[in-house]
């Protein structure tokens, strides 16, 4: 294993950490450095293909949709003619996209992740560099909920003490709430996984369900309530996954133990105090101020896909399309749909349907597929990494997660781990399995006058 390989692992484990703690990755500096880091990890994939004398590629084909997205993008900024004199304003191309600047920002973002994604997929090669990777998540989401809820009580209202948001009261490193939730949900699930297909030795078992309920606390701190729906669905999912064909017995357990971590979660976030997600959920769905309701967003999103389709209004046009349509007077500028579903569609039209829902089949099939694997290590990483991308698919139902840069990087590096789980390496180890072996033979092998015997 070659150094540039070695670095090449290293800077996909800090991927996910240094995006999330970069504020999201949401402003246009960091974004700026976020291209330097891909094109610096696309160098030393090109250079470690060379040296190595083949072309290291992943056949997965959850690549696939990506790259469709992003060569759609630049098929809307196409010229095709020109448009009718507006406004004074003549001999403009006419292109698909209503912002044609916008929706070249959005196909550059789009191949920047479509590179990120194919590297962890390359590189996450053996059983030990997916032990790593699942151990870098674990104690990035303990810490980061640890610190998050000192923030809370310390600073709410400054990012690190520094950072004071124009709007809103930020929670952890982002200015909006919903996408701590998003990173902790997907942050939990592995440990969830391992520790619900018993792949944690005992003695390590405290620590795992220890950070587990510290996430799962945060989350409800951050009082994000799409955040709480996805986290009942991501416990549901892995009940699910870890329970047929092992008896009743086996799903009562399952479920007393669910309960058991949603209760210490509430306890811990009742300790702390402050708004919860469960306390909010006593609040009306909709605000003051229609123009940034969820129902009226929704509502004009709708007009807006009617009104573009089949070839949508153009992927990063969603802003310029929603003015034409919004009854309201407008008073916040609306740029997310707050439904990634329903964005996607009016973003890019029946064709952003068709990819959208490529995506899903091929990533439930091979989600599906890895959580019944034989090995117990592999098939609980497949578990938590399947359920925490599903927690993050439940949750863009209410906002536009998958829109924030350090979402979409832990989503794909989770993504990467799922495809690895379902992969047989040289050095896999059942250490769980393991440990019950010997401790049998122990067990069965008793010394009687200096002789080995096995006993019935």
């Amino acid at each position: 294993m070659t150094r540039l390989n070695k670095t090449l692992f290293f800077l996909i484990c800090t991927a996910g950490v240094c995006t999330t703690l970069a504020y999201g990755t949401v402003h246009q500096p960091v974004i700026a450095l976020f291209y330097l880091f891909v094109s610096i990890l696309g160098v030393l994939w090109a250079a470690e293909s060379f040296l190595s004398g083949r072309l290291l590629f992943s056949r997965s084909v959850l690549q696939i949709p990506l790259l469709l997205l992003g060569i759609y993008a630049v098929v809307q900024v196409i010229p095709f003619g020109t448009a009718a004199a507006e406004g004074g304003i003549e001999g403009a191309a006419r292109t698909i996209s209503l912002d044609p600047f916008a929706t070249q920002v959005v196909a550059l973002h789009i191949f920047a992740l479509c590179i990120f994604f194919a590297i962890p997929l390359v590189v996450i090669d053996t059983a030990g560099r997916l032990r790593r990777i699942c151990n870098v998540i674990t104690l990035f989401g303990f810490l980061y909920a640890f610190y998050a809820i000192l923030q809370s009580v310390l600073s709410p209202e400054r990012i690190y003490g520094i950072y004071k948001p124009f709007a809103g009261v930020p929670f952890g490193s982002f200015v909006n709430k919903h996408n701590y939730a998003a990173i902790i949900e997907m942050a939990m699930a592995i440990p969830m996984g391992l520790i619900f297909v018993g792949a944690i030795r005992t003695e390590k078992r405290l620590l795992y369900v220890v950070a587990i309920v510290l996430m799962g606390s945060s989350l409800l701190l951050s009082g994000s309530r799409g955040g709480l729906v996805a986290l009942f669905a991501e416990i549901i999912l892995i009940i699910i996954l870890t329970s047929r064909a092992k008896g009743r017995k086996n799903l009562v357990l399952k479920v007393a133990l669910s309960s058991l971590l949603v209760a210490a979660a509430i306890g811990g976030a009742i300790f702390v105090g402050g708004d919860t997600s469960l306390t909010r959920f006593s609040e009306t769905a909709t605000s003051d101020d229609i123009s940034s309701s969820r129902i009226h967003i929704w509502g004009v999103t709708l007009k807006v896909i009617s009104y573009n389709l089949p070839l949508g209004a153009g992927l990063g046009a969603y802003a310029q399309a929603y003015t034409r349509y919004d009854p309201s007077g407008g008073y916040e500028r609306v740029e997310q749909a707050h439904n990634d579903y329903l964005q996607i569609v009016a973003d890019a039209g029946i064709v952003g349907l068709i990819i959208g829902a490529l995506f899903l089949f091929w990533f439930f099939r091979e989600g599906i597929r890895n959580a019944s694997g034989s090995n117990t290590f592999r098939r609980g990483v497949a578990v938590g990494a399947f359920a925490g991308c599903f927690a993050i698919l439940i949750h863009s139902l209410f906002d536009f997660v998958l829109h924030i840069t350090a979402v979409s990087v832990m989503f794909l590096t989770l993504i990467a781990i799922l495809v690895a789980s379902g992969r047989e390496y040289d050095d896999d180890i059942d250490e769980f399995d393991q440990t019950r072996s010997k401790r049998r033979r122990s067990a069965t092998v008793t010394s009687i006058e200096g002789k080995q015997v096995k006993t019935p």
